[in-house]
C-alpha cells in the first residue's frame, strides 16, 4: 500500500468523523455536528479550522433570529479526499484478506 493513498488530514479520527458526517448533508449546524461527533466546541472549532485550511470544509456564519449560528459543509475537494482515503482503507482490508487466504499454511 502506497502511503500517498492516505490523506494525512483524515488519519485523525476526529477529522474523519467530521467529514464522514458532512458527506451526507448539504449544510450542518455546528451544534449538531459537535453533539454528533461528541466534541467540545473548542475542539471541534480547531478541527474544523484544519479542514477549512485544506479546503475540505466550508464555514458559513449567520443568525437565526438574534442568535448567532455557524454552519458547516463538505466541499467537493473534501468529498474527493474522503473518497480516496476510504478507498485506500478498503484496499488495505482487501489485500490483507487476500494475503491471508493465500498463506501456504492456511
Amino acid at each position: 500500500m502506497d502511503p500517498a493513498d492516505f490523506d494525512t488530514a483524515l488519519l485523525d479520527p476526529t477529522r474523519l468523523s467530521i467529514v464522514s458526517l458532512l458527506v451526507s448533508v448539504e449544510w450542518a449546524e455546528f451544534g449538531w455536528v459537535r453533539e454528533t461527533v461528541g466534541m467540545s466546541p473548542s475542539a471541534l472549532s480547531k478541527q474544523v479550522s484544519t479542514l477549512e485550511t485544506r479546503g475540505y470544509v466550508e464555514v458559513k456564519k449567520g443568525y437565526v433570529g438574534k442568535r448567532p449560528r455557524t454552519w458547516l459543509a463538505l466541499t467537493p475537494t473534501g468529498r474527493a479526499a474522503l473518497e480516496r482515503h476510504v478507498a485506500a482503507l478498503h484496499r488495505i482490508v482487501e489485500e490483507s484478506q487476500r494475503a491471508a487466504a493465500e498463506r501456504p499454511d492456511a
